[in-house]
């Protein structure tokens, strides 16, 4: 590692194409280009800062067409990293580089790192054994209990929990529907809300047998964003195009004109009134930026 912090951040930049977000006036994206597989050369990782405590890391679209999103949110006592990714790359030296980094601008030799999921599908913890035997580091499990557990949420899924990083409380969401396990993560810190795929600007997938589930969550979602000042949504993948209403072919190998990861502060409320209307009959409903994507259960093992 280069000595000097500014050699080592352009070092940190020309290997993992961390880019700073640019200065984003209302109403315009906080977020460069993201890589979309649109070019013959991209790097497997591709890390846009924030804030200097706050990274989002895209996995790319040619090492899994899940093309996932991770997040790694640094406070005085510690570090979080929601999700590990979708395999077909080894994550950690990313997530290494990028504490490497914050360690160095801080004059700090270590953290703690606690590694949690939105929820327990195979495309977000497939890194997971790359963190069991990291030091310093916390696993959390993929089950709710576990979950639950872990961040201190008394009653799944009614209660709300909080988890601080040390100056930095976060706001333990649970909600279940499309996944059991699955959880939303509100930074106070930055107003950002980290939705998984719950709410991204892509197929919202669900169960039809855990729709009324998704919709008790949906509404929980609501009640909470109406209550708490929220500057986006931050989800797990892209799987719009930036026309409205359409979205890509299931496992696309590239991502051409993307629609911004970022969905607006408006997006809990309308998935609220979506669900609502198609509650007794769920059926697929294209809301623009976002589709409820029904399907049936998947066949239990």
């Amino acid at each position: 590692m280069p000595a000097d912090y500014r050699a080592f951040g352009l070092w940190l930049a020309l290997t993992l194409g961390l880019a700073p977000c640019p200065a984003a006036a209302v109403g315009q994206h906080p977020f460069a280009h993201w890589i979309d597989a649109s070019t013959p050369a991209a790097p497997q990782t591709q890390v846009q800062r924030y804030d200097s405590d706050t990274f989002v890391i895209r996995q790319s679209v040619r090492t899994n067409f899940e093309a996932p999103f991770l997040y790694l949110l640094f406070g005085r006592d510690r570090a979080l990293l929601i999700d590990t990714g979708a395999g077909g790359l080894a994550i950690r030296p990313t997530v290494d580089a990028l504490i490497a980094g914050w360690l160095a601008s801080h004059h700090r030799a270590s953290i703690p790192l606690v590694v949690a999921h939105s929820h327990s599908h195979g495309d977000h913890h497939q890194g997971d054994s790359e963190f069991a035997a990291r030091p310093d580091t916390t696993v959390v499990g993929l089950k709710p209990e576990d979950v639950a557990a872990f961040f201190g949420v008394a009653h799944w899924p009614a209660d709300i929990a909080t988890f601080d990083l040390g100056g930095r409380p976060l706001s333990i969401i649970p909600t279940p529907g499309h996944e059991p396990a699955h959880i939303m993560v509100y930074d106070a810190k930055t107003h950002l809300l980290f939705s998984g795929d719950m709410l991204y600007a892509g197929r919202l997938y669900v169960p039809t047998d855990q729709f009324p589930i998704f919709v008790a969550s949906a509404d929980r979602l609501a009640a909470f964003a109406k209550a708490h000042p929220v500057a986006m949504l931050l989800g797990a993948h892209i799987e719009m195009t930036s026309t409205p209403g359409k979205d890509y072919g299931m496992q696309a190998a590239a991502h051409p004109d993307e629609h911004p990861l970022e969905l607006p502060a408006d997006a809990p409320a309308r998935l609220q009134a979506a669900v609502h209307r198609m509650a007794d009959a769920p059926v697929i409903g294209n809301e623009g930026d976002f589709i409820i994507y029904p399907r049936p259960p998947r066949p239990r093992p």
